[in-house]
């Protein structure tokens, strides 16, 4: 029986976060033609298709789910090892997801301490909803998202927690005197969406959803227009924008835990985690920047 070949085994785990095989070739640096034709090789090897074509790309068929668990095992053991026996630390590339608010807030200052610690490690970041990281974890496109919870919800996991806060132009804008208030929201199956929507209707307050998009920097360039009052977390709030209490309702709070794409992440995922969590801990909650390292 052949081996399973962990340059094979490395193009095969890129082709799976990407869902592309030209995506994929670009990850390890191999033609589109080349990583085609490791494909072919690994299906040879372990004897059925482990991919199938998609309209945009290639999707792991049942079988190739199943090697993508025993792949991703291999190779983390792989680089464990190689890390310990060479003395040259961490290597290796972690994918991580987290909505664009926690990225503006606390990622530029965390990932110059981590890189400053482990600079073999190369760190891909995915800005994305909360209900969308959580899809990516789900299919393995992902190692691990810091993702948020309802500031009701309980347990241990939670690393901190944040309020969500109305921000507009200026701290006295003439849209609050309009009979329906405009605002601008995330996609309507996000928590931030959910909830300005049950505040506004809780207190009996008429509104409308003037503009919706789960872009960060869509959403404030309206709020920073005077079209629209937004919602962020308090720990987002960019510096030119003003906070809004009354005459609008409050907002609840909510809470940021991490979450992983394996059972048992791999020792660099986990020391990315832990760092993670142990800064995050560690930061004011009034959302003041992290010490430098």
């Amino acid at each position: 029986m052949a081996d399973l070949d962990i340059l094979l085994l490395r193009s095969f785990h890129a082709v799976s976060r990407s869902g592309s095989i030209s995506a994929a070739a670009q990850r390890v640096g191999r033609t589109q033609s080349a990583v085609s034709m490791q494909m072919r090789r690994l299906e040879s090897v372990v004897g059925q298709p482990i991919l199938s074509r998609t309209g945009s790309g290639v999707a792991l068929t049942a079988a190739g789910e199943r090697l993508l668990a025993h792949a991703e095992r291999i190779l983390a053991a792989h680089d464990e090892a190689l890390a310990s026996l060479s003395g040259r630390g961490l290597q290796g590339a972690i994918s991580f997801g987290c909505p664009e608010d926690y990225l503006t807030a606390f990622f530029p200052d965390l990932l110059r301490g981590f890189g400053a610690r482990h600079g073999g490690v190369e760190i891909e970041v995915v800005c994305a909803p909360t209900v969308e990281l959580r899809g990516l974890l789900q299919r393995r496109r992902i190692d691990a998202a810091l993702v948020s919870l309802p500031g009701d919800a309980e347990g241990a996991g939670i690393i901190r927690r944040d309020a969500f806060v109305w921000v507009a132009s200026r701290p006295d804008p003439a849209i609050l005197d309009s009979p329906v208030i405009p605002l601008a929201l995330s996609a309507p199956d996000t928590l931030d969406h959910r909830a300005a929507c049950a505040a506004m209707e809780e207190a009996g307050r008429a509104y409308r959803i003037a503009f919706a998009s789960n872009s960060l920097a869509g959403l404030l360039a309206i709020t920073r227009s005077g079209q629209a009052v937004s919602v962020v977390t308090r720990s987002a709030v960019p510096d030119d924008l003003c906070t809004l209490s009354a005459p609008l309702p409050p907002l609840p709070e909510i809470g940021m835990t991490l979450a992983y794409a394996a059972a048992r992440p791999s020792a660099l995922v986990r020391t990315f985690g832990e760092f993670v969590e142990r800064r995050l801990s560690d930061l004011p909650a009034s959302g003041a920047m992290l010490p430098r390292e």
